[in-house]
């Protein structure tokens, strides 16, 4: 994620330091260097509330002050820290306190007393990490939001899809790869002689004599060719002498791998003729 300078510039950031020599150094600091969002606090107990209501792309925490110190403040931050990133820089003269420092949540560190080109440095570089992290957490919401509304919209074209099949047609019909038909909707079952299994919902073929043997070769063929077929009609004689007429269309379906996983299609009944 590219963070444009001035992003950086406008960063929200707080000083918290109870020495207010060091609090004005840092602020005359950044405001030389172009950064316009700049507020700071000398009481370490008010840090958190500000930065609940702040939301801080940087917090410059002194480690040693008196009624609460800087590894108590990234304890409490902890607990309101709503996207899961600390962005404390502590400012330390204890170099053994840097390591506990960083194993306690702070992202990096500041010696005292200023070196101010390390100051500068340090500062730029955390903040380029803190707005790119932020970037990827708002792209990811956003791509979240925008696959959830594509699959909504995908349901909802899915459902219109199948209510106008079923307007057009007498039943929908899936199979998979295998043949086997796992999806029926509408009269299907009592025209073409096919049960449903109570126990497994296993829809299949009665055995039903009567098909012409030539048209359901044909058909099959072009299911075993992974083809689509469009108003293919075929026919069968009833046990009582009359002749009816089906006819068909059908589509093959693949998986996102292109694998194919079966067919789907509509179906019509034409008239009958004794």
């Amino acid at each position: 994620m590219i963070v444009r300078a001035l992003d950086i510039l406008h960063a929200n950031i707080l000083i918290v330091d109870d020495q207010e020599v060091n609090v004005h150094l840092l602020e005359q600091l950044l405001s030389e260097e172009g950064y316009t969002w700049v507020t700071s606090t000398t009481n370490p107990q008010e840090v958190c509330a500000l930065h609940r209501k702040n939301h801080y792309d940087l917090i410059l925490l002194d480690l040693q002050m008196p009624g609460m110190d800087g590894f108590q403040v990234m304890e409490a931050l902890k607990t309101n820290e709503d996207d899961g990133y600390l962005p404390v820089m502590v400012l330390t003269a204890q170099p053994g306190h840097k390591l506990q420092a960083l194993h306690a949540g702070a992202k990096d560190f500041i010696s005292k007393p200023f070196d101010l080109v390390e100051v500068k440095t340090r500062i730029h570089n955390m903040l380029e990490m803190r707005l790119s992290y932020k970037k990827l957490v708002n792209y990811n919401k956003v791509l979240e939001q925008t696959v959830q509304e594509r699959t909504a919209e995908l349901h909802e074209s899915e459902a219109r899809y199948r209510s106008l099949v079923e307007l057009a047609s007498d039943w929908y019909w899936e199979q998979d790869e295998s043949g086997v038909f796992t999806k029926v909707s509408g009269p299907v079952l009592e025209m073409l002689g096919i049960r449903v299994d109570t126990l497994t919902g296993e829809i299949s073929d009665d055995g039903m004599t009567g098909w012409n043997t030539a048209e359901r070769e044909a058909l099959h063929a072009k299911i075993a060719a992974r083809q689509p077929f469009l108003d293919f009609v075929f026919s069968r004689v009833n046990s009582d002498g009359s002749h009816q007429k089906y006819q068909v269309s059908g589509e093959p379906m693949f998986n996102q791998s292109s694998r194919f996983i079966g067919y789907r299609g509509i179906g019509l009944a034409l008239t009958e003729k004794k």
